[in-house]
């Protein structure tokens, strides 16, 4: 299903994410060589309409096209068929970023298996660290995940912003496949389209590839901004939505998207709702427990915070809203002294 390269084609440097499919064919597990022992792997269109990761390893490749990297690097480049059509996954696929290995039960698809293949080769090479890098499609700032509150993960993590998210759901995704084998980190870049997410995640892989090593000590209090995913918010399948005054079962403000990465507190108003619906939102915490009204109140038509939270990912795109979710919810995390 994906196919393994150690070089690769010329136009590879300047295509679009739309044209991978034509230039390599499939999903490409690229491994180049480079001065240090420990490659960095990266990780690359996940999701087939976020392109900031591809863009930024075509200005890593042109840069030192011609020489030797400085570290080596295995880049994994994803679901080139979805990106062909501009798509995060195609119907009949799997979310690339929900099939690596630590989901709860194993499964024999295609896509689960492909990742548990690329895995162990990377886990061969005894990696520096791994990177995946996204789009997202609402307001966020540019910021890092980790899965583990561990220092090296946290240093990895602030070297590309001091804003960082830790969270243990969803499963199946990179980053925590990964962290069972080297630090590892998620850099969210801001929208598909915004040069800025780019040049950010390229001046970033950049740096990798000429650090020594990771800092081992703890991060200062005053370096970090780190939250903590405490719920995923998603909307039931049976209830309709739109945002505005629409005729829908939930009606989102506007500008729902502003509310990203703002701490909110009880009492703001989250949507209005069709005259005697009973149906809620779904929230979900870490363990798969439904906390609907841990977090949100339900009376005259509206739908109110019920406790100080920050929202992350809420988006106005409702096919991103249907194949993942609404938002993420959050709350500040203070590190050990």
């Amino acid at each position: 299903m994906f196919k393994v390269m150690y070089d690769y084609p010329e136009r590879l440097l300047h295509c679009t994410a739309a044209d991978l499919m034509s230039v390599l064919g499939a999903p490409t597990l690229l491994h180049l060589d480079g001065e240090k022992e420990q490659p960095l792997f990266v990780s690359v269109l996940l999701h087939g309409n976020e392109d900031v990761g591809l863009l930024a390893i075509q200005k890593i490749l042109k840069k030192y096209q011609g020489q030797k990297l400085p570290r080596p690097v295995s880049v994994f480049i994803g679901n080139v068929q979805a990106a062909a059509l501009g798509m995060r996954y195609l119907n009949g696929q799997q979310d690339y970023n929900r099939v690596w290995p630590g989901v709860e039960v194993e499964h024999d698809s295609d896509e689960h298996q492909m990742m548990r293949e690329i895995v162990a080769d990377i886990r061969t090479r005894k990696p520096f660290a791994s990177v995946d890098i996204h789009n997202n499609t609402g307001l966020n700032p540019h910021y890092a995940c980790v899965n583990l509150l561990d220092d090296s993960f946290l240093q990895l993590a602030t070297l590309f912003s001091r804003t960082v998210v830790y969270f243990t759901r969803p499963i199946g995704v990179q980053s925590l496949a990964m962290s069972q084998v080297c630090p590892a980190v998620t850099i969210e870049c801001g929208r598909a389209g915004d040069m800025r997410g780019v040049e950010h995640a390229y001046e970033y892989i950049d740096a990798l590839l000429h650090l020594q090593e990771l800092p081992q000590h703890a991060v200062h209090h005053g370096d970090i901004d780190l939250f903590h995913t405490v719920a995923v918010v998603k909307v039931p399948e049976s209830l309709s939505f739109g945002f505005g005054e629409v005729d829908a079962d939930i009606q989102f403000p506007e500008q729902l998207d502003n509310f990203n990465f703002s701490e909110l507190e009880p009492g703001v108003l989250v949507a209005k709702t069709r005259s005697g619906l009973t149906q809620h939102l779904s929230v979900v915490d870490e363990s798969g427990n439904h906390i609907d009204e841990k977090y949100l109140s339900y009376k005259d038509d509206e739908i109110r915070l019920h406790r100080k939270v920050m929202p992350s990912m809420l988006t106005m795109d409702e096919t991103v809203i249907r194949q993942d979710c609404l938002c993420y919810l959050m709350e500040r995390y203070r590190l050990p002294t």
